[in-house]
């Protein structure tokens, strides 16, 4: 096959790497820059808080359930919003989150938080409620599943660091495959542990804010918040599981195959050029010429050169082939 075939063999899984790690780059890069619609749309969650309301009820149950309660209650919660600064979404992405409002029809993100390695987003922070009475917004149920949340969002941000610096790795160790089949089960074992901690993150990501969102819609839906999930960063995590996982078949598969060796050193060469074998006569076969088949006392039969006392030794060795050099 030659360097050039082995080049060819190896095209392909260092291609299915390559993409893999811009997949996950992509990910890395979402909710870092408020300028960028493309990057702002890649979040896990989104919680959608424009229309929040607080019911009379929800704060006192003393408090009349009116039409100038409500007005009042309505009046306070726009003032509240307002003085905490209550955007209308926050979408919830690796490093950190972004907040933004509605203009005409559009979201509109205005402040993304600085990067936080182990990010994990707490509304009760975010929102400034805390040394508030925070228990009219988040029942039990809702502060367990974030302490839950916090707890696999640390394990999810160290999955995808594992699994960016062994894709980077993996690239790295492909290099060597162009030379050896070796080189090809080395990548090959970089390539299934990428994969096995990219499919680790896809899994817990993709989990986690399904929990989450569910949580979130169940505990906050009578106050009109509601959660949910981004489809491009979850399209965009299995991608990269994709690309990876096809990336390891194929490196196993240039590892068994695709030696890199030419056909002429494995075969020999059988053009007959200069440096190939040719065969010769063999002394005790047939010659040319008419066949002489006398016999009887006296008669010597002819041996062509090679000594009577050679003829039947097992210690003495005929080539019939010989170089050609032509």
């Amino acid at each position: 096959m030659g360097k050039a075939g082995r080049f060819a063999c190896i095209f392909t899984p260092m291609a299915l790497t390559i993409a893999s790690l811009i997949c996950l780059t992509i990910i890395g890069l979402g909710g870092t820059n408020k300028n960028s619609s493309t990057l702002n749309n890649l979040y896990f969650f989104r919680a959608n808080t424009t229309d929040i309301v607080v019911k009379p009820s929800d704060i006192s149950d003393s408090l009349p359930d009116t039409p100038v309660t409500d007005a009042l209650i309505n009046s306070t919660t726009d003032l509240a919003k307002e003085a905490l600064n209550v955007k209308d979404f926050y979408h919830v992405s690796l490093w950190s989150y972004c907040a933004g409002d509605f203009n005409d029809g559009a979201d509109k993100v205005t402040y993304c938080s600085p990067r936080k390695n182990e990010f994990w987003f707490n509304p009760v922070e975010v929102w400034g409620l805390n040394n508030t009475v925070t228990d009219h917004f988040f029942s039990k149920e809702l502060r367990d599943g974030l302490n839950t949340y916090r707890i696999a969002a640390k394990w999810m941000f160290i999955l995808y660091v594992v699994a960016l610096v062994t894709t980077i790795l993996e690239i790295l160790v492909g290099f060597f495959a162009l030379f050896s089949r070796l080189g090809s089960l080395a990548t090959t074992i970089v390539s299934c542990i990428s994969s096995f901690f990219l499919i680790a993150f896809a899994l817990i990501a993709t989990i986690l804010y399904s929990v989450l969102t569910g949580t979130f819609n169940g505990a906050l839906k009578k106050y009109n918040i509601h959660g949910s999930m981004g489809h491009n960063m979850y399209v965009t995590v299995w991608l990269a599981v994709a690309f990876s996982f096809g990336a390891g078949i194929f490196w196993l598969f240039s590892s068994c195959c695709c030696s890199g060796r030419s056909n002429r050193i494995k075969y020999g060469d059988r053009s007959g050029r200069k440096g190939t074998y040719e065969r010769v006569d063999s002394p005790y076969g047939h010659r040319e010429g008419p066949v002489n088949f006398q016999s009887g006392p006296g008669f010597q039969a002819p041996h062509h050169g090679v000594p009577l006392n050679h003829v039947g030794r097992k210690d003495t060795a005929y080539e019939p082939y010989r170089r050609a050099d032509v």
